[in-house]
């Protein structure tokens, strides 16, 4: 299954880079690459995979060489183990487990001690400052993060991310992001903290190229820095996934009755992360106070009234407890 779950990464970031490219283009009134392959340059990834390869692995001469070389590794292996209690189908999923919404946010907290490490043994100063930046952007907005799904644990009883998806059968009037205001309202903080989360334009401060040229993994290259390439577009579609099953009906259909779940599952999970997408190459970025600003004063207290009317509703309707 971990075979599986590291081919389904390296398959999203495959995919998705040439999706991507091919969005911003669309943005931008271009066409994106188009030469490599015969359709659209559908192999343009496959040759910058094959480039990133041949690249020469460096370590810089001052760097702290074990924290240099442990750091992608943690911050891949923190995804890959997120992945496992994804349900795809019913069925389809690598440990069922009842704390599942619980272990994922858990093991993807763990991406940030990565960061701070590949800032901190890279000795470039830049490489510093995105990590501290990135640090910081993903302790905040881990917290509306998993507020926002607090709601959803409240009215099924149950962190198992099966039963999540199964309480939402029935058709589109069932999902939890229509069963009442304050989760409609849930959705859109969970999707909004999870574009800052993956470090995804609007709020992509750790690596903004005009202040801190690639951010903190600056002094990486070859297989070193595709981990971090593998993590990124890994984490994109994991929040994506994790927002399908929450709120949008995991692998139930819109209407009538359950038909290649798993294909379900990932249109919804696919049309996430091109809104992602759309969001990232259409709206400018961010300044560094104003991003802490609409987490702490903006998101937070709007993910605890969230909570506090959902219960609220709950308790109203008698379906709480």
């Amino acid at each position: 299954m971990a075979l599986i779950m590291s081919l389904v990464m390296a398959l999203c970031a495959i995919v998705f880079t040439w999706t991507e490219r091919k969005v911003a283009g669309f943005i931008q009134s271009r066409y994106g690459p188009m030469r490599v392959g015969r359709f659209h340059g559908v192999l343009q990834p496959v040759a910058d995979m094959v480039k990133i390869l041949g690249k020469e692995d460096i370590i810089p001469a001052e760097a702290d060489k074990p924290l240099f070389m442990l750091a992608p590794l943690i911050i891949f292996i923190g995804s890959l183990l997120a992945w496992a209690a994804i349900p795809f189908a019913p069925g389809f999923i690598a440990a069922d487990l009842d704390l599942g919404l619980f272990y994922i946010f858990a093991v993807s907290s763990g991406a940030v001690a990565g960061i701070l490490m590949a800032g901190w043994a890279s000795n470039n100063k830049w490489a510093l400052y995105g990590a501290a930046r990135g640090a910081a952007q993903m302790v905040s907005y881990e917290i509306p993060l998993a507020l926002s799904c607090i709601p959803v644990v409240m009215l099924t009883g149950s962190l198992n991310m099966n039963d999540i998806v199964i309480n939402q059968q029935g058709g589109i009037w069932n999902w939890y992001v229509f069963h009442d205001p304050f989760l409609f309202l849930a959705f859109m903080l969970y999707f909004v903290a999870s574009i800052a989360e993956v470090n995804r334009g609007p709020f992509d401060m750790p690596e903004t190229e005009s202040e801190l040229v690639a951010g903190y993994h600056v002094e990486y290259t070859g297989m070193r820095f595709a981990f971090f390439f593998l993590a990124e577009y890994a984490n994109l579609f994991l929040v994506s996934c994790i927002a399908t099953a929450v709120f949008l009906g995991g692998w139930h259909p819109v209407a009538g009755p359950v038909v290649l779940p798993g294909l379900v599952f990932v249109i919804k999970a696919v049309l996430l992360v091109l809104l992602q997408m759309w969001v990232r190459w259409t709206l400018p970025r961010l300044r560094v106070d104003q991003l802490m600003h609409t987490c702490w004063k903006v998101m937070v207290p709007l993910t605890l009234l969230c909570v506090l009317g959902a219960g609220i509703w709950m308790m109203a309707t008698g379906e709480l407890g």
